[in-house]
């Protein structure tokens, strides 16, 4: 089984309900409150199954994505979070360099949740396929 590319992920209802999620979490309204949400997709190798997990809320602009939790018979394909800051006050919507560092590094799609859309950065899919460590593949 290969593992999905980012654009099949972004189509899947799984993963369009957790980027929802996420944004709701965000709270990009609240000038005090608004921080970083996201979390990790998985597939399943066995049934091919998306997952998603969450990680802890991050802070107004980041969030730590470094360990990703194991499932059984899964494995990391993408990882997504949210830019709650408004692009409607000057704040610039789109990935940032570490972003791109990150996702460059960690061998599966990221996806940035935003206020004027979702933005995919890194790799089209995971690379080395649904083989090696569950986790991030490099």
């Amino acid at each position: 089984m290969d593992a999905p590319t980012a654009a099949e992920l972004e189509a899947h209802p799984v993963v369009q309900a957790a980027f929802v999620a996420a944004w709701a979490d965000t709270l990009p309204d609240d000038v005090v409150l608004r921080h970083e949400e996201g979390g990790y997709i998985y597939t399943n190798a066995t049934t091919g199954e998306i997952l998603t997990r969450r990680a802890p809320p991050g802070g107004r602009d980041a969030l730590d994505l470094s360990y990703p939790p194991l499932l059984p018979d899964c494995f990391l394909v993408a990882t997504f979070h949210t830019h709650p800051n408004p692009s409607r006050l000057g704040f610039d919507p789109t990935p940032s360099s570490d972003d791109y560092i990150e996702a460059d590094g960690s061998g599966v799609p990221w996806f940035v949740v935003t206020d004027v859309g979702v933005f995919v950065i890194g790799p089209d899919s995971r690379v080395g396929g649904l083989s090696g460590p569950p986790g991030y593949p490099i």
